[in-house]
């Protein structure tokens, strides 16, 4: 197998041992030699809790886009009818509860975006939504029918529930249910497409388990399950998160530009990580790249940017958002390609804004105590002005022309009504 002139192993499974992407598999060496010696069907589930898709979820995907360059056939699962319930996996609180409209509304958007790195066509992949079981079930029978294999004692010592009884808000009956729907749709699968591996994030582990212990009690069948390590810093923290909020892979959301300039600024030590896990980079490459240190780091996080900008928009996208990186970081800034937020005119009293509310409104910084901390350092710039007082303010008139804001040494932003 070769990807871009670059030899990569004879076996997917090796491919993801390699970068660093597997955490825990069923049956690791009957799992190895299925990938090697058949091509199988598999899925991965994916709750349409918000309107786009975000960086934690595009891992997932990548792994669906692996396994399909290897002949395998994946099945995106969205969680039309899950989603009603809300999955207490990773969550020290309650979900909230989402109506069904919104729902909808979300999973179109996902399957939009899945297209983007996921062959459809010719069977080559399927899509399908578990509202379509889910929602229609009769309570009694599945109760007989499901419930009766599921152990309250196992469930009990899953992580997921652990951490939630151990807090005062406790686990919700409804939210208990998640993985007995959770089994069912790998039971589903397994009978209705030949589905016989679930993929997942390590915090999925518990709800794997449950779908393959069910069809191995009720059908007396094999099924696997394999889950990937979440993308964290070295600190052990989620990355994916900006004092904007979630990186997400929707460009209404998160500008392409916004997207690379996440990549192009991450803490030198979690740059090798990334490229290892997140694209197909020669191994020794990102050696060299750490070998050498100091300005490598910058060349990585170029090519980290750059690779999944293009992956994840365009090439054009990811052009451009090279050059306005260049540009900014050399302090030639084109305010032509500059990022830009426009301000609503709800922004302004009696015309004028002042620099701590613009910075707010912008999400430039997340509070006013952080935009008053940063202008009494000296970090604003406006039109390459720095602002000297917290009481600073601008007419509304001033964003007719160019308004440029510097935040520090990196971050520039043209701002418009």
């Amino acid at each position: 197998m070769e990807f871009n002139g670059t030899k990569l192993p004879d076996n997917v499974y090796d491919l993801l041992v390699e970068r660093g992407l597997i955490s825990n598999v069923t049956n690791p060496e009957i799992v190895r030699d299925m990938m090697e010696k058949e091509k199988i069907t598999f899925y991965t589930g994916f709750d349409p809790t918000a309107d786009s898709l975000h960086v934690g979820h595009f891992l997932q995907m990548l792994v669906m886009r692996y396994m399909q360059m290897y002949g395998h056939r994946p099945i995106a699962l969205i969680g039309g009818g899950t989603c009603m319930i809300g999955d207490p996996s990773g969550k020290t609180d309650m979900r909230r509860v989402m109506p069904k409209e919104e729902i909808d509304a979300n999973a179109e958007k996902f399957k939009t975006t899945m297209k983007k790195f996921i062959d459809f066509s010719d069977n080559k992949a399927i899509m399908v939504n578990n509202a379509d079981w889910l929602l229609n079930l009769n309570y009694i029978n599945f109760l007989r029918d499901i419930g009766w294999f599921f152990s309250v004692n196992k469930m009990l010592s899953a992580d997921a529930f652990k951490v939630r009884m151990e807090r005062d808000i406790g686990l919700t009956f409804t939210e208990f249910n998640y993985m007995l729907m959770q089994g069912y749709d790998f039971y589903r699968l397994f009978h209705d497409y030949g589905c016989i591996a679930e993929f997942g994030g390590s915090d999925q582990w518990s709800n794997i388990l449950a779908g393959t212990e069910l069809i191995r009690k009720k059908d007396g069948k094999d099924a696997f399950g394999v889950t990937f390590n979440l993308l964290t810093t070295s600190d052990g923290v989620k990355m994916g998160k900006t004092v904007k909020g979630a990186v997400w892979l929707d460009p209404e959301k998160t500008s392409p530009y916004e997207f690379f300039q996440y990549w192009r600024n991450i803490n030198d030590a979690d740059v090798a990580n990334c490229l290892r896990m997140l694209t197909l980079t020669p191994l020794d490459q990102i050696d060299d790249y750490v070998k050498r240190g100091g300005a490598a780091y910058n060349e990585a996080k170029e090519l980290l940017a750059y690779t999944l900008t293009e992956l994840i928009h365009s090439k054009e996208d990811a052009d451009l958002a090279l050059k306005t990186s260049r540009e900014l970081f050399g302090g030639a800034a084109n305010s032509d390609t500059m990022p830009t937020f426009a301000l609503s005119d709800a922004s302004f009293t009696e015309n004028n804004i002042t620099i701590l509310d613009l910075l707010v409104a912008t999400k430039l910084a997340p509070s006013k105590s952080e935009a008053r901390r940063l202008v009494m350092q000296g970090g604003i710039l406006v039109n390459d002005s720095k602002v000297e007082s917290i009481d600073t303010k601008f007419a509304k008139e001033e964003f007719n022309d160019t308004f440029i804001i510097k935040k520090g040494k990196k971050v520039f932003l043209k701002v418009t009504i």
